[in-house]
């Protein structure tokens, strides 16, 4: 990667690849709106349970493929065949959980939306529909897990969600621009467009 001379979150930084850098200079940590996209986020940070963003983002084009651009409902009636079928495509991760977690959550997803109106509109909810910035000046600051990403994941399991513990919540959350955990040091800090 060449050095563009522009300061970036460490994990984007000086050794990551282009997929990151781009990732992080485009995407990460801007509020992102619209039920299709934030289902896929919320499946794409499951996924990566145990595992590094950059094999998710390696593979994401892949899972766009498979599950029809996570349209919610293609992934709502997905049968036991096709999920069985996906465990073979070495562009997926071949996790017969992970995987059976995106027809479960497709399902919920629709649920929510019944209910409430927009899967959207449910979960900017849980951040009063507004992003929460932060101004962390090191990595070592930014928590894992918040008494909000707590109450996500409890309400998402509660619903029938899967693979949404605290965790994986908070990195939907900073993913989707629900956090702004840019640290206060980064160009993108408070930028607030998605690039």
């Amino acid at each position: 990667m060449a050095d563009d001379g522009l300061i970036r979150c460490s994990w984007a930084g000086p050794g990551s690849n282009d997929a990151m850098r781009d990732y992080h200079d485009r995407e990460w940590g801007v509020p992102l709106h619209g039920d299709r996209a934030l289902f896929e986020f919320l499946c794409l940070e499951g996924a990566q349970a145990g595992l590094s963003w950059r094999t998710v983002l390696d593979k994401r084009a892949n899972y766009r493929k498979a599950f029809h651009d996570f349209d919610i409902d293609y992934c709502a009636r997905l049968g036991d065949r096709r999920l069985e079928s996906l465990l073979a495509d070495p562009g997926l991760i071949r996790n017969r959980l992970k995987l059976g977690s995106v027809r479960g959550n497709a399902r919920a997803a629709l649920a929510v939306i019944e209910e409430t109106g927009s899967l959207d509109a449910y979960l900017w909810s849980f951040v009063d529909g507004k992003p929460l910035r932060n101004r962390w000046r090191s990595p070592s600051e930014v928590p894992a897990t918040t008494p909000v990403s707590d109450r996500m994941s409890k309400e998402l399991r509660r619903r029938g969600f899967r693979f949404v513990g605290s965790t994986i919540c908070y990195a939907f959350m900073q993913a989707t621009g629900m956090v702004d955990d840019h640290l206060a040091g980064c160009y993108r800090h408070a930028a607030g467009v998605r690039g």
